[in-house]
């Protein structure tokens, strides 16, 4: 079978930690304080981790959670990502960091489909996916899903868990922005409906969103006239 995706080479733990400590201290430097709300992680499954989509850094930010969450024994030994096939031509090295090829619009999209369907029906391994397809800001307050979801859920044969983390970032009193890691347990594949994730991961980037900010009530001013 002639193959027209471009395939990942994910990286062996010893190169994924190397890579956890590098970013890691990057971030670090850059920002203030890195919080994460967590949730509890099912051991046996294969993961997808889903975030919302707003910043050239999403992908270093995601790394460092997956790190610091999913990288234990037991939970998850592989991470792969699906990046558009002339960023890759481009970037040859993104194969090595987990990155296979998906080309929007063509026939090739089912066999990136298929591919990952059949990593993730291996447990341990985990999908990095941003379903909004397009970058937009961390402050709105619906989260629009593309349907590739769909098409990736359907291939998987066996124990998945879907995953979701609203990422915010904020100043406050510091001259570094903060970053809220809050996270989301959406139940298993066998669990999945489209309309009910949705619902569910908006409800929770609300609740995310309304968690960080910090306003003063304005009092109404009255007049002794």
């Amino acid at each position: 079978m002639l193959y027209m995706i471009i395939k990942s080479k994910p990286l062996k733990p010893f190169f994924f930690n190397c890579g956890q400590f590098l970013i890691g201290a990057l971030l670090k430097r850059r920002f203030n304080k890195l919080v994460i709300r967590p949730v509890d992680i099912k051991p046996g499954h294969s993961y997808i981790l889903m975030c919302n989509h707003f910043s050239f850094l999403d992908g270093f930010l995601a790394f460092y959670l997956c790190g610091k969450v999913l990288w234990k024994p037991g939970l998850m030994r592989r991470l792969y990502i699906m990046s558009v096939k002339k960023q890759m031509e481009k970037n040859p090295w993104l194969r090595y960091c987990g990155s296979f090829s998906v080309e929007p619009g063509k026939f090739s999209m089912l066999e990136s489909f298929d591919f990952i369907g059949e990593k993730l029906s291996e447990p341990g391994n985990l999908f990095l996916y941003f379903p909004q397809g397009n970058l937009e800001s961390m402050h709105i307050p619906d989260i629009e899903f593309q349907d590739g979801i769909n098409e990736v859920v359907q291939r998987v044969k066996g124990k998945c868990q879907l995953l979701w983390c609203s990422t915010v970032v904020e100043y406050f009193e510091s001259s570094k922005p903060s970053v809220y890691f809050d996270m989301l347990d959406c139940g298993t594949v066998e669990e999945y409906n489209f309309k009910q994730l949705v619902e569910k991961v908006n409800t929770h980037h609300k609740q995310a969103l309304q968690s960080q900010i910090r306003f003063t009530c304005k009092r109404a001013v009255t007049s002794n006239a």
